[in-house]
Parts: C-alpha cells; sequence; structure tokens
C-alpha cells in the first residue's frame, strides 16, 4: 500500500483590514466612533484616577481617592462613577464577560475606600477606571485593529492638538506634537523642583534661625 500524503499544518488565520470593517459594521460602529469613545473614556478614567500624576508616569491620584475621604458616602459615589467606564465599554461592543475584573476591582475598591486613612492611600493604586480603559483598549485592538494610544494616553491634550494639527501645519511636525502632548509633565518637573528648592530654602532659613538662638551658628 501506497503511504498516505502527509497534511500540511495551517496557521490559524488571523483578522484581516475586511474583518476588522466587518466588525466595525456588526456593532454599527466606524474607526473614528471608537477612537472618539476610547478617548472619552480615557479622559473619564483620567479624571478619576490620574488627574494629577507623577511626570513622565500614569501613576497619581484623582476624583476617586478624593471621594474616599468621605466615609461610605464617598466609596458608593465612587462605584457608582465607575459605571459610567463600564457603559463606555460596552458600547465599544466588549461582552460582559471581559469586563469582569474591572467590576471586581470597582467593589474592592469601595469596600477598601471604607477603611479611614488606609483606604483612601489604597485607592491611589486600586484603579477600576484604568483597569476598565485597559480591557477595552485590548478589546479593540483585536476586533477592530486600533493600535494607536496617544488619544488614550493624553485625551485632554489629544484632542486640543488635532483641533490645532486641523488649522496649521506646524503642530503636525514630530517633534511640535511631542512637546504639546507632554506640556503636563513639563510644568510637572518644574514644581516639584521649585518646591525642592523652597523645602531647601526653608531648612536653611530655620537652621539659620536655630543657630542663631542657640549659638551654635
Amino acid at each position: 500500500m501506497g503511504k498516505l500524503p502527509k497534511l500540511k499544518k495551517t496557521k490559524p488565520a488571523t483578522l484581516s483590514a475586511v474583518d476588522y470593517q466587518l466588525n466595525l459594521t456588526q456593532h454599527g460602529l466606524t474607526r473614528a466612533q471608537v477612537i472618539a469613545t476610547e478617548r472619552k473614556l480615557a479622559k473619564f478614567a483620567n479624571a478619576m484616577d490620574s488627574i494629577v500624576r507623577i511626570p513622565f508616569t500614569k501613576q497619581g491620584v484623582g476624583a476617586d481617592a478624593a471621594l474616599s475621604t468621605i466615609p461610605l458616602a464617598g466609596d458608593l459615589a465612587g462605584l457608582v462613577l465607575t459605571s459610567y467606564a463600564f457603559i463606555l465599554g460596552r458600547r465599544l461592543g466588549v461582552p460582559i464577560q471581559k469586563m469582569t475584573p474591572a467590576v471586581r476591582l470597582a467593589l474592592i475598591d469601595m469596600v477598601v475606600g471604607i477603611v479611614p486613612g488606609i483606604g483612601t492611600l489604597l485607592d491611589i493604586f486600586i484603579r477600576p477606571s484604568r483597569k476598565t480603559l485597559s480591557i477595552v483598549h485590548k478589546h479593540i485592538q483585536d476586533e477592530y485593529g486600533i493600535t494607536e494610544t496617544t488619544h488614550m494616553d493624553r485625551p485632554f491634550l489629544h484632542q486640543q492638538l488635532e483641533d490645532k494639527q486641523q488649522h496649521s501645519r506646524f503642530w503636525r511636525h514630530p517633534i511640535a506634537a511631542w512637546v504639546y502632548l507632554h506640556i503636563p509633565d513639563v510644568l510637572g518637573i518644574i514644581v516639584i523642583g521649585l518646591l525642592i528648592w523652597g523645602l531647601w530654602t526653608a531648612i536653611g532659613w530655620l537652621s539659620n534661625i536655630f543657630g542663631n538662638m542657640t549659638g551654635f551658628g
């Protein structure tokens, strides 16, 4: 008997541009609508979890941490507000099961936030809105082929930059665009530098007063 021909191994099919467009159409979305909605979610996540952040990082504090300073009522309000992030995720076609980790984190955030002091501190690191944004971005990357991140990293400035780019070629230059998107980081470094200088000056001033009063100056 002759040998049977070997079957060739086939690689799993990957989504093409046509498939991405089909997925968008099935959800009644366009690429521009997806980016606009994700940017809206990013704005909300920034406001809730990192409206004031360490320069050149995504770590900071937002309204959620501020609300947790109000016992119980503030934590409940934070949970209600965070549900808006879930609604935006669902608008982009993210399945409920994919949102479960973010919902679970929001509940943990509420429970932990009830603990005075410690809860507020932990709120800085428990960021359900940011978690939702991460889940949503992974979904639209896989389902719609959208990989851009500038609109979610700097959502407020990104929208302003887009408006400027429509009226001026100067802002379309990569260096000019980068500088504009990182204005908060530059200002943050300046503020931190001024605070360090002010603290150093204050310590020197207090040392002089102490020296003059005690004779150890």
